[in-house]
């Protein structure tokens, strides 16, 4: 098998393909700026050899299952955290440990490095203190804050990492930033202007396929682990992950104004990208207790990041669907530098916007699998975004998502809530399926309905609008429908604001993009209707004096789980229904006629 064999100084400017493997003399470097290397085979970097991507190059291999990379030399890349010390970044590392062994191997602190120049680096100090720092000569990494999270549900689950070598290839990884400022500049980047600091990462290249455990229901901390960007919907569409994962990449986010390094002093939250409608909704920051449980909400900068093209070193969050093992593969992979304009972005602080008036295709996008990027749209799905302040203290936005051949239902293209799980004291939510949601993917149909679902803990106010069309003009209308009320509020030309009772209320409003209001004669037999509960009997009873023809009767609990249902009526005058079964609260009762029209009714049941 020919080999290319370095054995000088190689400077690569331009963008190169090998169609064999690479080889690495000892004491001998490959350079390459503001380009990309492709690889075809393997990778042999021989004892003292390096391989230095700089100035945003990136690493490409052609290899289709297990990486054959080997040897004592490193490949070395910078990536840029942009935290403090008392906050969080998700990475997950594009090398491993360097040895004679073939194949990818763990991830350790200790392969980290502060950069001098160009082609220089020390390797950072390990500290067990709380705090990392940096100066214009050294880098300091705290080991107390590096953890990983494998399949998993709790805030107990957190493995602590600290210093070892044990971070798998794929595994993701906390760590908190560093205290202090480095003036060095290299290639007009400072190593730290304060609270930004550069990294560089050095060790064997990872490569191939890489598995990553996940669980039904249960969280895994994953991320990009090669030494190039990655195409993330590539990655939640390819038949493995797609009936393992539920589609969607949560990225933390923190609020570095907070200095502190206890739990209850948190402030942050997740931003959620869908990898089939390639939509974000920005994260809301909630503050923590002291067993890492949601606590009142604290603030929504509304940060919307750039997502597909994930790059070199960054984190995230998956949740399984079922259990089994996850894949990344080189064919995910792809050349994109970090930047708004390129849809490629390390968690940076900041408001940062889609382009609304760049519906063209993508230029040529260097890549394994053969993609032609020239023939892909980088429109935005079309979608509509609503913002819901949360009683004066935050902002929730959700997403309904509109594509062609999206399918009604709840499948991956659509996005489960971040906080689904906690106690959260306020939220909003399009509530599918029993379920809390922040993105609807589905087909647009002017007569469709979509539940808009609150939470809160204590009496409430919440103010729902429409934030913006993005790529979309199907309506020019959007309402939010009140059931209990029969009203219909424009929430795209205005303000809509409601005080809601400590609960949850999941069935009461609905946005639809048709105003419509009752007719005289509607009311009227709406009122016709009378619901009524005999807590003495046990019975709810529905007198029906118009003889409506009936078409179902459901009846939910208060946070809206559906309890009863009975179909196709009739006509009849009255209708008894036991409620001996019944727990004691309240219910809503909602009737349906053949005609389509709606009646809800509340009735609380009481057996003292």
């Amino acid at each position: 098998m020919k080999k290319f064999r370095l054995f000088f100084v190689l400077i690569l400017l331009c963008s190169c393909s090998l169609q064999a493997q690479l080889y690495i003399a000892p004491s001998s470097y490959m350079y390459v700026s503001d380009n990309y290397l492709f690889v075809k085979q393997d990778i042999n970097l021989q004892s003292t050899a390096n391989l230095f991507l700089r100035n945003e190059s990136q690493l490409l291999q052609g290899t289709t299952s297990t990486s054959g990379n080997k040897g004592l030399g490193a490949a070395s890349i910078f990536q840029e955290g942009t935290v403090n010390n008392f906050a969080y970044n998700y990475w997950c590392s594009p090398v491993g440990n360097a040895s004679a062994s073939t194949g990818n191997e763990a991830f350790g602190i200790t392969m980290l490095n502060r950069p001098s120049n160009v082609i220089t680096s020390a390797p950072a100090i390990i500290t067990s203190s709380y705090d990392g720092s940096t100066t214009n000569s050294t880098l300091s990494v705290s080991s107390r804050w590096i953890y990983k999270f494998i399949s998993s549900s709790t805030y107990s689950q957190w493995i602590s990492v600290g210093s070892a070598t044990s971070i798998n290839a794929g595994e993701g990884f906390t760590m908190k930033g560093t205290s202090g400022t480095d003036n060095t500049t290299v290639i007009g980047v400072q190593n730290n202007p304060g609270s930004a600091q550069r990294y560089d990462f050095k060790g064997k290249p990872n490569d191939g396929n890489i598995d990553v455990a996940v669980a039904n229901g249960m969280q895994t901390l994953t991320g990009n682990p090669y030494p190039s960007a990655i195409d993330l919907n590539l990655f939640f569409n390819d038949p493995t992950n797609l009936a393992l994962l539920d589609g969607t990449a949560q990225f933390w986010e923190q609020d570095t104004s907070v200095n502190s390094h206890y739990v209850a002093d948190y402030r942050g939250g997740y931003g959620v990208y869908n990898g089939l409608s390639g939509v974000y909704a920005p994260a809301v920051y909630y503050t923590y207790n002291s067993a890492g449980g949601t606590g009142p909400v604290y603030s929504s900068p509304l940060n919307n990041f750039e997502r597909r093209f994930c790059p070199v070193g960054q984190g995230f969050m998956v949740t399984g669907k079922a259990s089994g093992t996850a894949q990344f593969k080189n064919s995910f992979r792809v050349v994109k530098k970090e930047g708004v304009a390129n849809n490629s972005q390390f968690n940076r602080l900041g408001i940062n916007h889609v382009s609304l008036n760049d519906f063209g295709f993508f230029d040529a996008i260097p890549n394994v699998a053969g993609t032609d990027y020239t023939k892909i749209s980088k429109a935005p799905t079309p979608h509509i975004k609503i913002n819901g302040s949360l009683n004066n203290q935050a902002v929730r936005q959700v997403a309904l998502c509109f594509l062609p051949n999206a399918l009604d239902g709840v499948d991956n293209a659509d996005s489960k809530s971040p906080d689904i799980d906690s106690n959260l004291p306020f939220d909003m939510y399009l509530f599918l399926g029993n379920t809390e949601y922040v993105h609807s993917t589905t087909s647009f149909d002017i007569n469709k309905r979509f539940p808009l679902g609150f939470k809160n803990n204590a009496i409430a106010s919440f103010r729902i609008q429409v934030a913006g069309f993005v790529n979309f003009n199907e309506t020019n209308e959007v309402y939010l429908f009140d059931k209990e009320t029969g009203l219909y509020h424009d929430i795209k030309n205005a303000e809509y604001e409601v005080t809601l009772p400590a609960g949850v209320t999941n069935i009461r409003f609905e946005i639809t993009f048709k105003n419509g209001a009752l007719s005289t004669a509607n009311s009227e037999l709406i009122k016709s209707i009378a619901v009524f509960q005999d807590n003495n009997k046990n019975q709810l009873t529905i007198k029906n004096s118009e003889l409506l023809d009936l078409k179902s009767c459901e009846v939910y609990d208060i946070s809206g789980k559906l309890i009863f249902r009975k179909q196709a009526l009739g006509s009849d005058n009255e209708y008894v229904f036991s409620t001996a079964s019944f727990t004691d609260g309240v219910y809503v009762v909602k009737l349906a006629t053949t005609d389509n029209l709606e009646i809800v009714k509340k009735v609380i049941i009481s057996k003292k």
